[in-house]
């Protein structure tokens, strides 16, 4: 009878280590090492919306009030940060540190527009060493 007990509490570890390793080995969850920050998607939109960015363009009208850089970095291999600089007529206007999570992450930033903010922007999206990941160019019209 022992022997039997002892089985099945044998059997019981075993299933629950099996469970434990299914569970960290799902996809979603874990981030393979070597591998390297990701950008997936970057656009300019006039909002976002359960993470999702809506009304995408590069030219917006100042009647918009607020344009969005949205980006989706996937994989994210390690906690991290990136910077959306946004330039108006290549002068840096504002410097935006955003925080990405493992393993896929989406963030954004905005800015409120003014009737001053007509003509040609672009906002650099680079890592913390300022390696520019993507440029993305736009226009503010009437």
């Amino acid at each position: 009878m022992r022997d039997y007990i002892r089985w099945k509490m044998v059997l019981g570890y075993f299933a629950g280590i099996m469970c434990l390793a299914a569970f960290f080995q799902n996809d979603s969850a874990v981030v393979s090492a070597g591998e390297t920050l990701t950008l997936s998607v970057a656009t300019m939109c006039g909002d976002v919306q359960d993470h999702q960015p809506q009304n995408q363009g590069i030219v917006f009208s100042i009647a918009t009030s607020r344009i969005y850089c949205y980006t989706l970095f996937d994989p994210v291999p390690e906690k991290t940060t990136i910077i959306h600089n946004w330039y108006k007529r290549d002068n840096l206007t504002t410097q935006v540190k955003l925080q990405l999570q493992q393993p896929r992450w989406t963030t954004y930033s905005a800015i409120q527009l003014r009737e001053s903010d007509k003509g040609p922007w672009r906002v650099e999206i680079t890592d913390m060493d300022g390696h520019i990941l993507q440029v993305l160019r736009f226009s503010i019209t009437d």
